[in-house]
């Protein structure tokens, strides 16, 4: 499945936005966000099939996040408005869906090394 690069994460004040980007080497048909707040586990909340760009939002984020994918730069993106505090947590992208629930980390072979987003109030 090759490497995952995530960047684009950093401090921003709640009503702020952000935008992740996550590149990745090998060639791939679905790709994820998660999301791991601190003392939590790691949770899904975008996924999107990069043919046909086909998405599931988790409730906690539909309206607010957007997810995109340049198939030609290998990158996949993710834009967060309306931040708030408890989007804060360590942001990785995936791919190697293998089955189960998109939103299980569990059904994910490959991940980034992730990115910081702190949300202040």
């Amino acid at each position: 499945q090759g490497q995952l690069v995530e960047s684009g994460g950093g401090s921003v004040q709640a009503g702020g936005s952000l935008r992740l980007s996550c590149a990745h080497s090998a060639r791939t048909w679905r790709m994820a966000w998660f999301v791991q707040a601190p003392g939590k586990e790691r949770e899904g909340i975008v996924s999107i099939y990069v043919d046909g760009g086909a998405t599931n939002y988790a409730d906690s984020v539909k309206g607010r996040f957007t997810v995109s994918h340049d198939k030609a730069q290998k990158i996949l993106y993710l834009q967060m408005n309306s931040l708030n505090p408890d989007d804060t947590g360590i942001y990785y992208c995936a791919t190697g869906y293998k089955s189960g629930p998109w939103s299980a980390s569990s059904s994910w072979m490959t991940w980034g090394q992730g990115t910081q987003v702190t949300v202040s109030s």
